[in-house]
């Protein structure tokens, strides 16, 4: 990973923000956001460990007819384990892919950090349901976004710790168990953390 030069402004481009106990935003409480995107403009980033609870990946795939009822079977033993995610809060009805680097369509696919890739087209899910898909993948609705400036403040505001991301949990299926796993994984014990600004 190259390093950006020394004054320049540090990106968070694939790192996960993970939300501090003081969180007051309920739609970011618990959250783990894996960031797509962050430069001066703002910021782009899909929560990886919130589902959409009523709805399953092989229904989804049918209701956007990339797949037919007569492969529904099929459908299920190959993708029924893939959650759909509640990504955030913008743009809700719109899907975003994380996948792993192994698949690719050219000016559609951005790759975001070393083995992770953002695919927003039904392309993609079309080759998950025929399992020609990438080897590993979320599909999130939605997305979370920040507007210039607003993430490094809400980071100085102690909402947010960041943290190099786990590929591995990205794209765990087990979501109730990611913010305690991404908080161990830099070595926090969630149940030492103050919800507010320490103070001496």
């Amino acid at each position: 990973m190259q390093m950006p030069p020394s004054g320049a402004p540090s990106y968070l481009d694939g790192q996960f923000l993970v939300a501090m106990p003081g969180m007051t935003d309920e739609r970011f409480a618990r959250s783990v956001i894996y960031v797509c995107a962050h430069s001066a403009d703002g910021a782009m980033g899909i929560i990886v460990n919130k589902p959409v609870t009523d709805l399953s990946m092989p229904d989804l795939l049918l209701q956007l007819d990339v797949a037919q009822e007569a492969d529904a079977i099929r459908l299920r033993e190959r993708v029924g384990h893939m959650p759909v995610l509640m990504g955030g809060p913008v743009e809700g009805r719109r899907g975003f892919v994380l996948h792993t680097d192994d698949f690719h369509i050219d000016q559609s696919t951005l790759i975001i950090d070393e083995g992770i890739c953002l695919t927003a087209t039904v392309e993609i899910l079309r080759a998950i349901a025929s399992g020609a898909g990438p080897a590993s993948a979320v599909l999130a609705l939605g997305y979370a976004g920040w507007q210039a400036g607003q993430l490094e403040s809400e980071i100085m505001a102690n909402g947010w710790l960041n943290c190099p991301a786990d590929p591995a949990l990205i794209f765990n299926t087990d979501l109730d168990a990611k913010y305690e796993r991404a908080l161990r994984g830099i070595g926090i014990d969630p149940a030492m953390l103050s919800g507010s600004v320490g103070r001496a």
